[in-house]
């Protein structure tokens, strides 16, 4: 999926590669905590623990794996290693570009998965959630 916004893609990954730190104080009905397990934060071979707030669906906590990270072409993949998400899904795979478009920047998420059992459903809500936390983040970035 593809999400236009209205920062620069150069700001927009910029704010993406501090989410440790900026997601859980701007986003505190969705995030706890994001930790750093292992590694450097930004890195590949990174491990993140994600807490999630009370009443958010589904997930209480997701741990991360940060296979690629590449600033040259602002690009991220992680994989889902532990969690609700790793008891639904064998794999869970997502990678984030953002390129620029015009003045902004156009999100480019894209999730590659595996269901434990076929009755697991699509994970259409996790996509939307990151639709729209990547459209509050831009009107974040926009404001400050």
């Amino acid at each position: 999926m593809e999400v236009e916004v209205k920062s620069s893609a150069e700001k927009f990954w910029g704010a993406l590669r501090d989410s440790t730190d900026l997601f859980p104080k701007i986003f505190p009905e969705q995030y706890k905590s994001i930790e750093i397990v292992e590694g450097d934060g930004k890195s590949a071979g990174t491990i993140r623990l994600l807490k999630y707030a009370e009443g958010f669906p589904i997930i209480t906590f997701s741990k991360e794996r940060i296979e690629v990270a590449d600033d040259a072409n602002k690009e991220v993949s992680y994989s889902v290693i532990d969690g609700e998400l790793a008891s639904f899904y064998k794999t869970f795979k997502a990678t984030l570009r953002v390129v620029p478009k015009g003045e902004g920047g156009l999100v480019k998420w894209c999730v590659e998965y595996e269901k434990v059992i076929e009755e697991v459903p699509q994970p259409d809500i996790i996509q939307e959630t990151a639709v729209q936390t990547f459209e509050d983040l831009d009107a974040y970035l926009l404001r400050n």
